[in-house]
């Protein structure tokens, strides 16, 4: 299909909802691991691999929250939970030591990396799924506003290249941080690994807002001018 923008907007989406997602989201993933290990490791003699080990949980009360929250798990949820079985599998395997788990779990993010560029072969790209996720509230009128976006070819493309760009950063990004746990020390890199993680999602979630802004605006643009086309002729 030609047609770049679609005639109908969005439905309205509860903002509240959004934020409330995003505050556990960070708060379970980046603040709860960080205060775990430090807790663990300064006030009670854990050892640094089995603090590191633990504080890893978080994420998967964080899954566990959504799906309840949600009433279903989508295709996000169960690519959260295979890296997170993926993760907890690596972390059994070789050298127990924190800094080899701190390796491991960056090759885990670089798994991801190669996860969205190996989807670009698939019906449908890794970010269509993270979109449909973060861009609507989860209603069922939004996730079929979502869906069928897809037989626009403007936004086809645009879900393609954006898995193509955060495909290619987070396999960066894990090669940058497996480099840096063999030349920091492990309590740096407890704090540091965390912020890497989800200061590479801030950046691409800004790149990605205005780069999919940039792409409705052409698309809009494109339908305009093929109706002023149609009307003259």
């Amino acid at each position: 299909m030609s047609v770049t923008a679609p005639s109908a907007g969005p439905p309205a989406r509860s903002g509240k909802a959004a934020a409330l997602g995003w505050l556990l989201t960070i708060g379970l993933n980046v603040v709860a691991p960080i205060v775990t290990y430090n807790t663990l490791t300064e006030d009670h003699g854990w050892s640094e691999f089995s603090a590191l080990l633990l504080s890893s949980a978080w994420p998967v009360l964080d899954t566990a929250v959504m799906a309840a929250w949600r009433r279903k798990v989508d295709e996000f949820a169960v690519v959260t939970l295979v890296f997170l079985v993926i993760t907890a599998v690596v972390s059994l395997v070789g050298a127990h030591t924190a800094r080899a788990l701190l390796v491991k779990d960056s090759g885990v993010t670089g798994l991801f990396g190669l996860l969205c560029l190996g989807t670009l072969l698939a019906p449908r790209p890794l970010m269509f799924y993270f979109g449909r996720k973060f861009a609507t509230d989860g209603t069922p009128e939004s996730t079929a506003w979502w869906n069928g976006m897809w037989q626009y070819e403007g936004f086809r493309s645009t879900m393609r290249t954006m898995t193509l760009v955060w495909g290619v950063a987070y396999v960066a990004e894990a090669l940058t941080r497996i480099a840096l746990a063999y030349a920091l020390p492990t309590d740096t890199m407890v704090v540091l690994s965390p912020v890497m993680i989800y200061g590479v999602l801030a950046a691409l979630g800004v790149w990605t807002a205005w780069f999919g802004r940039r792409r409705a605006a052409e698309g809009a643009r494109r339908a305009a001018e093929a109706e002023a086309a149609a009307t003259a002729a």
